[in-house]
């Protein structure tokens, strides 16, 4: 009977007491987790190659601030993404880029629930550097070059935080960007890579 009392006791304690506080009007947040970028590409350059661009695995941090209890913008940057390029499952070159995107966020829910799930949509500007080929396509004994155009478009998202404390929360949240890029091969322009990547992240956020 004691052990019944108890319970019934701590039950009525966590249904009666107040939900940690999720984001409300004025919170500014960080998120920082693992990002994975799983690129769908369209090989679109001519050059019989049919690139493919592996996914990567880096560090993601996010930067919001709520301007209502739920609408929100936020920044997203990473560490620098490093992808192997291949061609029929062999490794052909790689190259490295940086993805800051700009998202304008609706939150579900009030500002005292406990989880707040979250959309977002806005504009990507994807920086490519370090490209490297390890192929010669002109058989003159050199590895050819390639160089990639930074890309700009559109981004969309999903997410969801959960609060465990009044200022710390987990998340997680998928991107979809639009991500197209003139390619240039030995000097010469031979099309563009739709690269489209889908992005998956989970992190610890924090907020202020």
């Amino acid at each position: 009977m004691k052990s019944v009392t108890k319970f019934a006791l701590l039950s009525a304690a966590i249904v009666s007491a107040p939900s940690a506080m999720a984001h409300e009007a004025g919170d500014m947040f960080v998120r920082g987790g693992l990002v994975s970028v799983m690129p769908s590409v369209s090989d679109n350059t001519g050059a019989g190659l049919d690139l493919d661009v592996d996914d990567n695995l880096q560090i993601g941090l996010t930067a919001t601030y709520m301007y209502t209890d739920n609408i929100g913008i936020e920044l997203l940057a990473a560490t620098p993404f490093t992808h192997d390029i291949t061609a029929g499952g062999t490794k052909v070159g790689e190259t490295s880029h940086l993805p800051p995107s700009l998202m304008g966020q609706y939150y579900f829910g009030q500002a005292d629930s406990a989880v707040r799930p979250y959309v977002g949509a806005g504009l990507n500007y994807t920086i490519f550097f370090d490209e490297k080929l390890s192929v010669d396509l002109d058989s003159n004994g050199q590895n050819d070059t390639l160089s990639l155009d930074d890309s700009f478009g559109l981004a969309f998202q999903a997410g969801v935080d959960y609060n465990i404390t009044d200022n710390l929360f987990v998340n997680a949240s998928v991107w979809y960007m639009d991500i197209n890029t003139d390619v240039t091969i030995n000097g010469n322009a031979t099309g563009d890579l739709d690269i489209d990547p889908v992005s998956v992240m989970a992190s610890v956020g924090y907020t202020f």
